[in-house]
């Protein structure tokens, strides 16, 4: 009997700690952070502002954590992993831990929830799901409160107050009903004197030329094929308020214990793929390659993305998006799952599609383990871009390709200038798609504070780190899952010492956050890495015939010797803070020449050890041109008395040198 009762007990009080955390009315009613938006910047800034002891409310207007990190993006976007920091890079190096690495950038969907849904387990925050936005209480340049529709959308809906507020939805919905700036679509070329902003029409994901535009071919009074817009070409650098396309980042898979076979939709309509019909008369396909960037994921699943002229983009479909009310954004949605199952089930299924390609895309289906609670169909649409705010700063082409650089960062971005096509139209008598750039060729730059707070005359107490300012073209660059992380966790840093210091946002000491940040990066006050790289003089010694490469390494560059030999050196010397164990690593930038490979001495200050590393031993996962290579575990004294040597030593030909990371294993 005394059994039974304590183990009603310790259900009662199971029962009493989870309900809350997944409960859809609030626990309370004032908070001291109120994060609206469970997207992977949402998580990140709800785990920190919890670990750094105040109350915190994430607000999940649906039923899934981790917006696109968890919704199928699993080919993270990156640009160079030197820009990803702090929670950032340890969702990565847990992503990592999980299949066996140090750290990986390519997953499963179910995979990155659960690593969310313990972020927020462990830091014990208060979740509220399937509650949207429907107003903001303001006194003077204060949010006071919120109001929620809830999800049983009668009575009155939840009504939450805080002290700070984090806007971290892809809408950018909380900052929009608060009444701060924001912009929607393309700005001109000349208001932010860039020169990829506006109309761009170019040759990425395009159709070929002579691919005709009416239903009945040569037949303008026939009307236009399904998915093109009647307008007209304007000049290239045009301002407009058109959006870059959305798509799903599709999970399927070909084993056949997890499969659920692609069946025909609701709302089937194979003449919506008239176009792809023509583009595949004048560019047969080999494989589904052809028609769709098909990325393997772990345990034989997918992310598949946009390719070429017609694909998982529904272009020209979504411009309302941003603005609209939840019923036609709703309508919005579910055209576009329609449209991409439908896609899915034409390629497999419809005669006038090759056969090799119906019986490829055969071997493929919906994975039994991904989205139990949708249908097997991903949660969240792909919201690559709607509301950006116009704050006091904007970040712009300038910032991304180093011409203008800020000294209050609290992030970094290094990804292409990367838009999606914004429009399909007839030009010149064909079918053309416009509005796709993809602009790179530039390392590593910060992200402004400014860029993710309000101008100081609108809001004291919100911050922004997901739908921030930046122009469009910018925004492109910025715009990537562990980038919006980063800043989801340097808001919460700065909404906290806005708090402690009874401050405004943009009276924040932002000094004092980059230093929170770096000294304190996982907010647990555990012992921080060490990255020495390149450009630090006072820890790089250089011997010898190196040049510098500024694409493929670690941050901005790394050093590269086509010679070899072991007058060819650099030592990179850690200053050791706290002594204990380390594992040692060096990224090694994978080359394209055969035979290219760097020896490695590692001094930890008592003795040392020889390692070689070989290029074709050096597998790359994910879309970086590098990868961290251990070097070992070595017990480190404090102080600058280790170091690690990268030269050609005996052998002759290209030997290249780039970071090195000293990671405690003794985290306190």
């Amino acid at each position: 009997m005394k059994r039974f009762l304590l183990n009603m007990l310790l259900l009662l009080i199971a029962m009493l700690w989870l309900t809350p955390l997944n409960a859809r009315q609030p626990r309370r009613q004032n908070y001291d952070i109120c994060i609206y938006g469970g997207t992977s910047s949402g998580v990140i800034a709800a785990y920190t502002a919890a670990r750094l002891g105040k109350s915190v409310l994430l607000i999940e207007p649906g039923k899934n954590l981790g917006g696109m990190s968890s919704g199928g993006l699993g080919l993270t976007d990156i640009g160079n992993k030197y820009a990803i920091s702090g929670l950032a890079l340890d969702f990565y190096r847990r992503i990592g831990l999980h299949y066996g690495k140090f750290e990986q950038w390519i997953f499963e969907p179910h995979v990155a929830e659960n690593l969310f849904l313990d972020y927020i387990k462990r830091a014990k925050v208060e979740v509220l799901y399937e509650n949207r936005l429907t107003a903001v209480s303001r006194e003077g340049k204060l949010i006071t409160g919120i109001t929620l529709e809830g999800s049983t959308k009668t009575g009155p809906g939840n009504q939450v107050k805080a002290k700070m507020f984090i806007d971290c939805s892809y809408e950018g919905d909380l900052m929009a009903k608060a009444g701060v700036s924001y912009t929607v679509g393309r700005e001109a070329n000349d208001v932010y004197q860039e020169t990829f902003n506006g109309v761009q029409l170019m040759k990425g994901h395009q159709f070929p030329d002579g691919i005709d535009p009416y239903k009945t071919p040569g037949d303008p009074s026939s009307g236009l094929v399904w998915g093109i817009q009647p307008g007209v070409l304007e000049k290239d650098g045009t301002g407009d308020k058109k959006v870059q396309a959305y798509n799903f980042r599709i999970c399927l898979t070909n084993n056949k214990q997890n499969l659920v076979p692609i069946t025909k939709p609701e709302n089937y309509q194979p003449e919506k793929y008239e176009l792809l019909l023509r583009q595949m008369e004048k560019r047969p396909w080999k494989s589904l390659q052809d028609g769709f960037i098909w990325s393997g994921m772990p345990n034989g699943k997918t992310d598949i993305n946009n390719r070429n002229g017609f694909s998982t983009d529904m272009i020209g479909m979504n411009w309302a998006y941003p603005d609209a009310d939840y019923h036609k954004r709703a309508e919005i949605w579910k055209a576009h799952v329609d449209y991409t199952k439908g896609l899915l089930y034409f390629v497999g299924n419809d005669p006038r599609v090759a056969e090799h390609i119906r019986l490829e895309i055969g071997q493929w289906g919906y994975p039994k383990d991904e989205y139990t609670d949708n249908g097997n169909w991903s949660h969240q649409l792909y919201i690559r871009e709607a509301r950006r705010m116009v704050g006091s700063l904007v970040m712009t082409q300038d910032h991304c390709q180093g011409r203008a650089r800020v000294t209050d960062g609290v992030g970094m971005a290094a990804y292409t200038m990367d838009s999606h096509n914004c429009d399909r139209l007839v030009i010149n008598g064909m079918v053309k798609n416009e509005g796709n750039v993809e602009e790179g060729g530039f390392g590593p730059y910060p992200i402004s504070y400014r860029a993710i707070v309000p101008k100081a005359n609108e809001l004291s107490n919100l911050l922004v780190p997901v739908c921030l300012s930046a122009s469009h073209i910018a925004y492109g660059s910025i715009r990537m899952e562990p980038v919006f992380m980063v800043l989801g966790q340097s808001a919460a840093v700065a909404a906290v010492q806005a708090i402690d210091g009874k401050k405004t946002v943009q009276e924040v000491d932002v000094a004092a956050v980059q230093a929170r940040l770096k000294n304190d990066p996982l907010m647990d006050g555990s012992t921080p890495e060490i990255l020495v790289d390149n450009n630090d003089t006072l820890t790089v010694e250089k011997k010898g015939d190196w040049t510098l490469q500024h694409q493929g390494g670690y941050g901005p560059d790394y050093y590269l010797s086509e010679t070899g030999g072991q007058e060819n050196s650099i030592s990179y010397r850690p200053e050791v803070i706290k002594g204990g164990k380390y594992e040692i690593y060096t990224y090694y930038p994978k080359q394209k020449n055969a035979g290219a490979s760097t020896n490695v001495t590692v001094y930890d200050g008592k003795r040392t050890k020889e390692i070689f590393i070989a290029d074709e031993e050096v597998k790359v996962l994910g879309q970086t041109s590098g990868e961290w290579i251990s070097l070992g575990q070595y017990t480190l004294a404090a102080g600058k008395g280790a170091y690690v040597q990268l030269s050609g030593k005996d052998k002759t030909g290209r030997v290249v040198a780039d970071a090195v990371l000293f990671v405690p294993l003794d985290k306190r």
